[in-house]
C-alpha cells in the first residue's frame, strides 16, 4: 500500500546559492614581523584557525629574525588612522586586539580609533620590551599604554615577569606578585581581567617543573591551565594566545570559557610547533591540519622525539600537555 503525501509534508528546498554567515572580522593593531612569528602575520594565521577573520593594520615594522629583535621603524600614526578609518566604514568589526605599537604616537593613535568602538571586546597584548635600548621611549611607551590602552581593554594578556614590572614597579616583595594583585593593579586603570602567563610554581626535587596561566580579576583568580615546562625557547606564544582570545570574545564566548579554549590552542600550537630558522620555535597554529601520527607522509624520526633543542630536529606534534 503506498501512502499520499501532500506538498506541504516535503523537506523545504535548499537554496545551493545561498551564503553561509561570514566570519567574525577583528581588527588586529599590531607590528609587522618578517620571521612570521607575531605580529599581524601570527594574528593572520591565529584567527584564520579560530574561524574568525583577521583585519590587520601595521603600526611598526620588526627588524628581527627567529632569534632576536635588532631593531624597529614605526609607522606614522596618520598612516595608521587611515589604514584603519577605511575599514572600519566598510567592514562589520565584532572585536579588536592590540598587539605592540612602536611607540607612545602611535598608542595615541590607536586609542582615538577604539574610543568609537568601546562596545566591542579590545583583547591587548604586552610583549617582553627589554630589548628596546631607550629606557626613556620605553618608558613613555608604557606610561601612554598605561593611560590609553588599559582603560579600554577588557583583556590584558602577558607573562608574569613583564605585567609585573608593567602594572607593579615597585614590587619589592620576594614573593612573586599574584595574578590578583596584578588584576587589581589593572583594574585602577579600567581593565577587567588579566590573563598572566608563565607562573613559575615550586618544584618538588627530581619532579617536572610547571608554570601556571591564570586569569584573573580585581575579585580574585577564576581560571587557569597548568603546563609541564619544556626546556624549549618559543617566540609568537604571547601574541598566539592574545589572537586566539580575541576571536572567540569576538563570537561572543564568555571570558571564563574563552580563556580555557585559548590556552588549549595555544598549547597544542606550541607541542606542533616547529624551528623554520636557526633561532626559537614558532608555533603551528594549524597543527589540526597534521595528519594523524603514523600515517603515510609523516617526517621519519618525527613522532615520539624528546630533543626540542636540536635545530636539526623536527619538533613533533603532541597530545595537550595540560594537568588541569
Amino acid at each position: 500500500m503506498t501512502t499520499e503525501h501532500s506538498p506541504d509534508d516535503a523537506a523545504p528546498a535548499v537554496d545551493p546559492l545561498a551564503e553561509s554567515p561570514p566570519p567574525a572580522c577583528v581588527m588586529c593593531f599590531n607590528a609587522n614581523d618578517a620571521s612570521g612569528a607575531g605580529g599581524v602575520g601570527g594574528d593572520v594565521a591565529t584567527m584564520a584557525a579560530m574561524g574568525a577573520h583577521a583585519l590587520p593594520v601595521v603600526a611598526t615594522l620588526l627588524v628581527r629574525d627567529t632569534a632576536e629583535i635588532f631593531d624597529q621603524h614605526t609607522i606614522d600614526g596618520d598612516a595608521i588612522v587611515e589604514q584603519a578609518r577605511h575599514l572600519l566604514e566598510d567592514a562589520s568589526v565584532s572585536g579588536f586586539k592590540v598587539g605592540f605599537l612602536g611607540s607612545a604616537e602611535n598608542i595615541s593613535a590607536v586609542a582615538e580609533i577604539l574610543s568609537d568602538y568601546a562596545e566591542l571586546p579590545l583583547v591587548s597584548y604586552l610583549p617582553n620590551l627589554s630589548w628596546m635600548d631607550d629606557e626613556d621611549q620605553r618608558q613613555s611607551y608604557f606610561d601612554a599604554f598605561r593611560e590609553l590602552i588599559l582603560p579600554a581593554t577588557e583583556v590584558l594578556v602577558g607573562s608574569h615577569q613583564t605585567l609585573t614590572d608593567f602594572l607593579l614597579p615597585e614590587w619589592d616583595n620576594e614573593r612573586p606578585a599574584s595574578a590578583r594583585e596584578l588584576a587589581v593593579a589593572a583594574a585602577e586603570h579600567g581593565t577587567r581581567f588579566v590573563l598572566v602567563t608563565g607562573i613559575l610554581l615550586p618544584a618538588a626535587k627530581g619532579q617536572p617543573q610547571f608554570i601556571d596561566n591564570v586569569l584573573a580579576s580585581a575579585q580574585g583568580a577564576l581560571t587557569g591551565e597548568k603546563f609541564e615546562l619544556f626546556e624549549v625557547s618559543f617566540v609568537g606564544a604571547g601574541d598566539t594566545l592574545s589572537a586566539s582570545m580575541a576571536a572567540l570574545l569576538a563570537v561572543g564566548s564568555e571570558v571564563q570559557a574563552a580563556t580555557g579554549e585559548a590556552l588549549q590552542f595555544l598549547d597544542q600550537s606550541l607541542d606542533a610547533g616547529f624551528r623554520p630558522g636557526m633561532g626559537h620555535v614558532v608555533p603551528d597554529r594549524f597543527f589540526w591540519a597534521l595528519p594523524p601520527e603514523g600515517e603515510e607522509g609523516e617526517e621519519p624520526g618525527a613522532a615520539g622525539s624528546d630533543d626540542f633543542n636540536n635545530p636539526d630536529q623536527p619538533i613533533p606534534p603532541g597530545g595537550s600537555r595540560r594537568v588541569h
